[in-house]
């Protein structure tokens, strides 16, 4: 099935599309600031490049787009009707490279916590929130 865009409109949707500084990490790092957490994002030295770097509890977060990441059973990754072959390879490569990043950091002595999009939506925000926050408390 051919894509229901032309080539331009295609390739300026995915320009718009950022890698980094989403609405759901932002939420996130509101959220944690607001109870006291200090941290880095997107650190470049570290495995994964991760999105929120707490160095005093050697944890790292990682804020999964539901779609980009392929969150199993979720509702809100659809595998696209167009290129279907090339979406699930891209995304099969990114859950591979997120494994390695995962396993790099867990052999450097880091804790990697996993949210996803779709658990930072309202009815879940706090519960989720709440989660992250007792396992940061439970390792000091």
């Amino acid at each position: 099935m051919a894509d229901v865009h032309t080539k331009e409109t295609r390739s300026y949707n995915m320009s718009r599309i950022r890698s980094k500084n989403t609405k759901p990490e932002v939420l996130v790092r509101k959220h944690l600031h607001k109870r006291g957490f200090r941290f880095r994002i997107n650190v470049k030295h570290l495995p994964g490049k991760p999105d929120i770097v707490l160095t005093k509890y050697k944890t790292v977060i990682f804020v999964n787009g539901c779609f980009w990441h392929g969150h199993k059973s979720c509702k809100y990754f659809v595998v696209p009707k167009t290129r279907t072959e090339w979406w699930l390879n891209k995304i099969s490569r990114n859950n591979l490279n997120d494994e390695k990043a995962i396993q790099a950091l867990k052999d450097q002595g880091w804790l990697s916590i996993i949210l996803w999009e779709c658990e930072l939506r309202s009815e879940y925000l706090d519960s989720t929130i709440e989660k992250c926050v007792a396992t940061l408390n439970n390792l000091l």
